[in-house]
């Protein structure tokens, strides 16, 4: 556990790397040409993606998770006690689904529920479910979330192409970052492979709020 959390605690965040390469824009909202919107800002700033941001924040905490990923669901009781812990912490929920349909119906149906501002709800309902998922288990889901699955229905009809478009956007994100599986964590400018302990990401919220060395 030692040698893991120095490792994820380390200054090596692999977005470092693809903006040195020009692949990711460090720039506010407008994309470098040729990078595909492919920025800092776009990770952190999506409307499309669900996420919880109290006033006066000054961290931002991006996730990339699957449902059906055994270790995001352990990630997220972690989140769920470090935010009710520090009220100055913004996640953003960013569903890649890598493990199949059922995957991808749960993320389809995580980002649909939006629509109706139950995705809190739906997302712990969801992360409790034990064992892989299926379309039943999401259901069951999405009627513990109290979501109206008449609604729900039109809106993944109605918001389709922009449900996929999400999703195709944090893929593109994984890919340029060079992420190998979920869960994924951007803590301020730091990246955390693997699901870290409640110790391991205080840590790192702390270090994201340093300001950078040499900094006035």
């Amino acid at each position: 556990m030692k040698k893991w959390r120095a490792r994820s605690l380390a200054v090596s965040l692999a977005m470092a790397t693809a903006m040195a390469a020009g692949a990711l824009s460090s720039g506010s909202a407008t994309a470098a040409p040729g990078n595909g919107g492919v920025t800092v800002e776009a990770l952190r700033n999506d409307p499309a993606m669900p996420s919880v941001a109290p006033a006066g924040y000054d961290v931002t905490i991006v996730v990339f998770s699957d449902y059906q990923c055994p270790y995001c669901r352990k990630l997220h009781g972690v989140l769920k006690q470090v935010l009710r812990e520090d009220r100055k912490i913004r996640v953003v929920y960013r569903d890649w689904p890598i493990f199949g349909p059922a995957s991808v119906e749960a993320a389809r149906t995580a980002l649909a529920v939006k629509y109706q501002g139950k995705h809190a709800a739906f997302n712990d309902a969801l992360m409790a479910t034990p064992g892989r998922i299926d379309s039943q288990a999401i259901q069951q889901a999405v009627q513990r979330a109290g979501v109206d699955a008449k609604r729900l229905k039109a809106d993944l009809a109605a918001h389709r192409a922009e449900i996929d478009a999400a999703l195709g956007r944090t893929a593109k994100f994984a890919n340029v970052m060079d992420l190998s599986g979920t869960p994924a964590l951007v803590v301020g400018s730091y990246l955390l492979a693997g699901a870290p302990e409640v110790d391991a990401l205080r840590k790192a919220v702390a270090m994201a709020r340093k300001p950078p060395t040499g900094a006035v």
